[in-house]
């Protein structure tokens, strides 16, 4: 548009709206890839800076090579490096190193299952734990409720340990069970009862030792068969012999030796009752005897009259891998029992008593029958104390602790010796205990809270092993042919 002021020619442009909105937005799509472009190598740099950081980072440090320092750096020596040994509380040690399992006995004895902590197998044998010093008493007491599982433990113990050389004694089996395996193993068993064609003469000479003289073997019989007979009275009377009467079974015993190539019973007794005149001028040796006179002829007239009153029918091999009494036809008779117990401990006794014997298992089933008769008791209690010097390892089966506490009165004799039988045996295994029973067994065993929890869930076979301080929890594991040969349900399930 053109036009005229001032004299002058003016002109001037004119510029549509849309075409200047254009405009802007070209500039502003300019503004816009220009910032973009700024920002992306503002961010290339700082990428390309921390890059350069790190490289010089990693160039600048020194690091040890991987085969170590060369030279007096290196801390190497000649000798395998060592450091002290650091001893602690099992508390402390408990709490530093919480999920460690035990590491068991080793390696070396007879198997017995598994350890349901660490998964490793468990092996036990107390001759090989005394001789590392880990035991000091290598008498083992085993309970359990009737079917968890203790007697075919005891079985395979005592049977797993013949091949490593130990031999097995059964002084009395109550319900016959150790029959079957004493056979099955080459050894013997003797059936004793009334109607029975064996029989037991308690005055048998028995196995010599070796290293005795003639002399020396002469005082230990006579010492046994004052003992023994004395025992027998004891045990029938239910009281303990006064004076008079042990001078008066003395003299019987030792006019019945000289009187006869083989001294039996009824001869004792007949001494007692009838002295001879020379030995009792004013009669009163025979009232000294008299009653134990009575006593001892129950076993040979009387009730008990068959078992002992004659020279013996069957004869003592220590060499056998295994001897056992069989006691399952006299079981109706509390004090037979206790009788035959005796006899046969005493019969088994210098075998026993042998150093050169060998190791041999003593075990005493259906304990809480025999704990009730206090001459046998002591027996047990003397056999007890003397397993380490004999090599003998005495295994005492009873269904509960708390059948000790059943001996005698508080306070009495009779309790302490069967409290000291648990304190001689450093191996006590606890199958599974009735609730009620959780108290006595804590206390009598000093189990702590964990394990006393621990009892009443074991399954059939499962037991609690308490080897002096130390605790396992262990699965008895047992091949087909000993399950079929320990088993004792045959005549609850039909088997027999």
């Amino acid at each position: 548009m053109t036009g005229w002021q001032d004299g002058r020619l003016h002109s001037a442009v004119l510029v549509s709206p849309g075409r200047e909105r254009r405009k802007d937005r070209k500039l502003r799509r300019a503004a816009a890839r220009s910032i973009t472009s700024r920002d992306r190598e503002t961010r290339r740099t700082e990428v390309k800076r921390k890059a350069d950081a790190i490289a010089d980072e990693r160039r600048s440090t020194v690091t040890m090579p991987r085969a170590g320092e060369p030279g007096p750096a290196a801390l190497k020596t000649p000798g395998r490096f060592r450091l002290p040994r650091h001893q602690d509380t099992s508390a402390t040690l408990a709490g530093a190193y919480p999920f460690l399992a035990e590491g068991g006995l080793g390696s070396e004895g007879v198997f017995v299952g598994q350890d349901l902590y660490s998964g490793s197998s468990f092996v036990y044998d107390p001759w090989i734990l005394y001789a590392r010093g880990l035991i000091t008493a290598p008498n083992l007491v085993l309970a359990g409720i009737v079917g968890a599982g203790k007697s075919c433990l005891a079985k395979s113990l005592y049977t797993r340990s013949i091949p490593f050389g130990r031999r097995v004694y059964v002084p009395g089996d109550p319900k016959g069970e150790h029959t079957a395996v004493a056979e099955a193993v080459g050894g013997r068993a003797i059936a004793l009862g009334h109607g029975m064609p064996n029989r037991l003469n308690p005055l048998d000479e028995g196995h010599r030792p070796a290293g005795l003289d003639d002399t020396q073997w002469s005082g230990q019989i006579a010492s046994r068969r004052r003992d023994l007979v004395g025992a027998l009275a004891e045990t029938v009377l239910d009281r303990r012999l006064t004076p008079l009467e042990h001078t008066a079974a003395d003299i019987a015993i030792d006019r019945a030796v000289r009187g006869s190539d083989v001294p039996v019973l009824p001869l004792v007794v007949d001494r007692l009752l009838a002295p001879d005149a020379a030995d009792d001028p004013d009669g009163r040796l025979t009232e000294d005897g008299r009653v134990v006179g009575h006593a001892l002829r129950r076993l040979v007239a009387g009730d008990l009259a068959g078992l002992f009153d004659g020279p013996s029918t069957v004869t003592f091999d220590p060499t056998l891998p295994m001897i056992s009494l069989d006691l399952s036809r006299v079981t109706e008779n509390a004090t037979l029992i206790s009788v035959l117990m005796t006899c046969a401990s005493a019969w088994m006794e210098s075998a026993l008593l042998d150093p050169e014997g060998g190791q041999r298992w003593v075990v005493y089933d259906e304990a809480w029958r025999l704990m009730s008769h206090p001459a046998l008791l002591r027996r047990m209690d003397a056999h007890w104390r003397l397993a380490r010097h004999y090599g003998i390892a005495n295994m005492l089966i009873f269904h509960k602790l708390s059948d000790l506490e059943n001996v005698g009165d508080q306070g009495s004799a009779m309790r302490a010796l069967a409290s000291s039988l648990l304190a001689n045996a450093e191996t006590r295994i606890v199958y599974r205990q009735e609730s009620d029973q959780l108290g006595p067994t804590s206390a009598a065993l000093g189990l702590t809270g964990t394990e006393r929890s621990l009892i009443p869930t074991l399954g059939t076979g499962q037991g609690l092993w308490r080897i002096k301080n130390r605790s396992f929890v262990v699965q008895h594991q047992m091949h087909p042919a000993e399950l079929e040969l320990f088993d004792t349900t045959g005549r609850m399930t039909g088997a027999l």
